[in-house]
């Protein structure tokens, strides 16, 4: 797949922006793999686990009126989990320590959402054209 290196490129920027990143992964919205950066970690199952916590989180922001789904965060006694949304086809998923800044995590998740998702729109582009 021609967007996965550009994919990767953007998670290792990423790692760069944010030392305490443990890991990431880009998915499509139905848990298949884009590209990865997850050390220790499967990322098929991981993929799948993003896929279905963002369907969970589509219900529960139209349960309650919130608009489309933008982001989640789970913190854990040992780290984060914060998923993006990453144009209307992909989510971006970062693993976090505990000491992460979690606004900067969240800054930068997002502007990294956003360039992936233009990628892969850009993919999807060539693949019609």
């Amino acid at each position: 797949m021609a967007v996965e290196s550009d994919v990767l490129d953007e998670l290792h920027r990423l790692r760069n922006r944010v030392p305490q990143l443990t890991g990431s992964l880009a998915a499509t919205v139905d848990g298949l793999v884009l590209a990865h950066d997850a050390p220790g970690t499967e990322p098929e199952g991981l993929a799948a686990l993003t896929a279905a916590a963002l369907g969970v989180a589509h219900r529960m922001a139209e349960a309650t009126s919130r608009g489309g789904f933008r982001e989640l965060l789970l913190r854990g006694a040992d780290g984060y989990v914060a998923t993006y949304a990453a144009g209307p086809a992909a989510v971006l998923t970062l693993l976090a320590d505990g000491r992460v800044n979690v606004g900067r995590l969240h800054l930068e998740g997002r502007r990294s959402g956003a360039r992936i998702g233009e990628l892969v729109a850009a993919h999807i582009g060539h693949d019609r054209g």
